[in-house]
């Protein structure tokens, strides 16, 4: 039988160029305890992160029965060139910071204690256009394999058919020598009771595929994520040769331009939310816990779609995808055959992509959640004969490895307009670290159409990208790379939608990358002009790097999108780095129609008497808080409601009433001296009240924790705590900061410690951080030994606090690579 077990524990870790190293237990990023400064080389990109290089190992007690069985490292992902050696010998190395790899412990001697190390280099930076990490980032998995087994990743299921009973086709790779007589057994489990079974003969090449038929099949869909338990066996006569456990969904999809997409059978429209891979304050690092309480807020806030921006999503999240009912736009990468940062993969990228794609399916395929492959993002040379024949080729090998998926690509119009015409507004010099050549001839400087230099153009034009993707010259540059894939994805585009239809009534289309503030009118186009099957909002959950790109500055700082540092996140999420709502989450609410109860958000007091550099990825800043301790002025106030009518209430007075809902695009905006107290916005539809909230002063502010969760699960689970300077009701103040200190003891250690502060010179690993807005969060992780767990804070002016938690196992919470759950 195979077994898989992690392979996180007992690891050290240093950079290459210090002598003392640490103890670390995975998934680490490198990364994010590094010092940032203002000359650090990934710059802007990278939220001005060093780059380094790094070593990690691990003794590794050899079994015994290593001669006659297998044992193999599997790696989830390690950011930065790695290569993995055994007592001194190389292994295995990959160079693609998103791919799983496996590195086979051959030649070790069978009870012998041998020595593992990853050495990882990511020197050349920047190599990305946010931020990565470093090192081993993912989960680690040791393997042990006999002779004869089920392959990694080697069941796939395909729904067939779907009706009072469903047809589901379950595919074995079998690898090894066969034993004579040997078959597969398949069993579909759902709430614990099996409900199907079937067999098979293995065949010679070891591939079996079983048609198993499920009475009353309880469908998998974003709004009823229901899952079954599948036991797949590889048997001789009585005795099992191996065997795996998955979970899956029992689900269909298909795309046309009539219909839309369809699950099951029923047209879902997709109110999608981008996401880069980062967990805010972890850094990189890939947390079950981290990725599963990303998905939950995002799917309570009424998202109902992820694209992952613009990488392969970790299996972590995609368990939660398939658990809490989210549709995946699984993306490939964000670079081809042109340069977007200096040290990016585009001088591999045709050696590389066929291995990436080969590990996006194997993870992908029998996910539920996973609905569609993005083979690529803003791929400006689309335009031309070779980004339009890659664009086939790489169609072709989905297609052909995965033909259950439709393919997208998501376009830019703008950049392949300018790409075609070979033109850029970006530089060399500050974009790819070249020289800028003195002008001789226009032909001889012509510049590659990148993302970042459509940023830079629309932060000074506003409209400009989406107004210029309506041209006729436009749709020329675009046209070639739409034919080559399923489902054209726009980006920032949504003007060409109606008239695209009609002018390629074939063509399906979906809103690859959008702006928050034009959630109004996409919407409209997308429940309204058939083939448009949704949206896909610049991005749900913020992000490190790209730092500035949708964070609003006051007065005389420093504007534009690519802000200096100390600056760090991007500032464009819905949701900031630690899981808050903006006003963009309110927003889509509304529009959505998802609340019954309408969102208030306020613009911060203490920015209101300077102007505001804003920028078109962030359309408000206003937050939903009436606490401004100490602050007078005029208070701009943002109500976000579908209804007809909103009445906003101040201490009991009423402000106003106003016209709510598609009429005033979601938003009716109050003006009023501040004032404490309370806050309530009531809204109405067809004359009557339809939901009410409220926002409330804050009193006198102490030193309060609130944790999200009040135990944890082992040494691979987390407990988010909050640190609040709050009054007895639990009202944060806006306008009260301070310094506050955290100590864990017992059995848990402090793993991070910040908040959504767009600019700091503090770090995420330290043991003291101010705190952001009357905030911050502390994640607590739990060591491999149960126990309680006792986390103490103090402030330098708000007192203290202290915390009781505690771990009620010691086993994982993360499960193996063929145990998709």
């Amino acid at each position: 039988m195979s077994e898989r077990d992690l392979f996180t524990a007992g690891w050290s870790f240093r950079r290459a160029d210090a002598e003392s190293a640490q103890e670390v237990r995975l998934p680490h990023d490198a990364m994010i305890s590094e010092e940032r400064s203002a000359d650090a080389a990934t710059g802007n990109h990278g939220g001005y992160f060093p780059g380094g290089s790094y070593i990690y190992t691990k003794p590794w007690t050899v079994p015994t029965d290593a001669d006659e069985r297998s044992y193999t490292l599997f790696f989830e992902g390690v950011y930065g060139r790695a290569v993995v050696l055994l007592d001194g010998r190389e292994i295995a190395r990959c160079d693609s910071g998103y791919r799983e790899f496996t590195a086979p412990l051959v030649g070790a001697v069978p009870g012998a204690t041998s020595v593992i190390e990853v050495r990882v280099d990511n020197t050349e930076v920047p190599n990305s256009r946010w931020y990565t990490g470093s090192g081993i980032y993912r989960p680690v998995w040791l393997e042990n394999t006999g002779p004869v087994g089920i392959s990694r990743d080697g069941i796939r299921l395909v729904t067939r058919s779907i009706g009072e009973e469903a047809i589901v086709d379950v595919t074995a790779h079998i690898e090894g020598p066969l034993p004579h007589g040997a078959i597969v057994k398949v069993e579909f489990f759902f709430a614990g009771d099996s409900v199907a079974r079937q067999h098979a003969p293995i065949p010679a090449d070891g591939v079996v595929t079983i048609p198993v038929t499920i009475p009353h099949p309880q469908l998998w869909s974003a709004d009823s994520p229901h899952l079954y338990d599948v036991r797949v066996a590889a048997v001789v006569g009585e005795d099992n040769i191996d065997e795996q456990r998955i979970r899956t969904g029992l689900r269909t999809v298909t795309v046309d331009a009539q219909r839309g997409l369809q699950l099951n059978g029923i047209t879902e429209v997709l109110r999608g939310a981008c996401v880069h891979h980062d967990n805010g304050i972890l850094g990189a690092a890939t947390f079950s816990a981290a990725e599963h309480r990303r998905a939950r807020i995002l799917k309570d806030a009424g998202f109902n779609a992820i694209r992952s921006s613009h990488n392969p999503l970790s299996r972590a999240f995609l368990d939660a995808c398939d658990e809490i009912g989210l549709y995946v736009m699984d993306e490939l990468t964000d670079v081809w055959l042109k340069h977007k940062t200096q040290y990016d993969a585009a001088d591999d990228f045709v050696e590389v992509w066929p291995g990436d794609a080969a590990s996006l399916i194997e993870k992908d395929r029998s996910r539920p959640s996973v609905i569609m492959y993005s083979i690529g993002n803003e791929i400006a040379e689309t335009s031309s004969g070779a980004g339009i024949a890659a664009a086939r080729e790489i169609d072709e090998y989905f297609a052909k490895n995965d033909p259950t998926r439709p393919t997208t690509l998501a376009v830019n119009l703008l950049l392949n307009m300018m790409a075609q015409r070979g033109s850029s507004p970006f530089e060399r010099e500050q974009y790819l670290g070249e020289k800028k050549p003195e002008r001789k001839k226009k032909s001889e400087n012509k510049k590659e159409a990148t993302s970042t230099a459509a940023n830079m153009l629309t932060a000074k034009l506003g409209r400009v990208m989406e107004l210029a993707a309506r041209l006729p010259a436009a749709d020329k540059a675009s046209r070639g790379a739409f034919a080559a894939v399923d489902v054209a994805g726009y980006n920032y585009a949504y003007g060409r939608y109606a008239a695209d239809r009609k002018r390629y009534p074939e063509r399906v289309i979906v809103g690859s990358e959008s702006m928050p503030g034009d959630l109004p009118e996409i919407w409209k186009r997308a429940v309204t002009v058939p083939g448009v099957i949704g949206d896909f909002m610049w991005t749900g959950w913020d992000y490190l790097g790209e730092a500035g790109i949708g964070t609003w500055s006051y007065g005389s700082e420093p504007g534009g999108i690519n802000k200096p540092y100390p600056h760090l996140v991007a500032g464009s999420g819905a949701f900031d780095i630690t899981g808050l709502p903006g006003a963009a989450a309110l927003l889509a609410r509304a529009v959505w129609d998802k609340g019954a109860a309408p969102g208030i958000a306020v613009r911060p007091l203490d920015t209101s008497r300077n102007r505001a550099n804003k920028t078109p990825w962030r359309t408000s800043d206003a937050i939903p808080s009436w606490s401004w301790r100490g602050l007078a002025g005029t208070a701009e106030i943002e109500v976000y409601s579908a209804d007809d009518e909103v009445e906003l209430f101040l201490n009991g007075r009423s402000l106003g009433r106003k016209k709510a809902g598609k009429r005033k695009r979601f938003i009716s905006r109050f003006r009023t001296p501040y004032e404490p107290g309370e806050l309530v916005a009531v809204s109405y539809r067809r004359g009557k009240e339809a939901g009410r909230a409220a926002l409330r002063s804050s009193g006198v502010p102490t030193l309060r924790l609130r944790a999200e969760t009040n135990g944890l699960h082992g040494p691979d689970d987390l407990a988010y705590v909050w640190i609040e300077l709050a009054d007895d009701a639990g009202t944060v103040d806006m306008n009260t900061n301070d310094l506050v200190t955290v100590t864990v003891e017992g059995a848990g250690t402090l793993h991070g410690l910040g908040t959504a502060a767009p600019s700091t010179t503090e770090s995420f690993t330290s043991d003291h951080h101010t705190t952001y807005r009357g905030r911050a969060l502390a994640i607590v992780r739990g060591d491999s030994i149960a126990g309680d767990i006792t986390l103490s804070v103090s402030s330098a002016r708000h007192g203290s606090a202290t915390l009781a938690l505690s771990t009620r196992s010691a086993s994982a919470t993360l499960v193996a690579p063929t145990k998709e759950s």
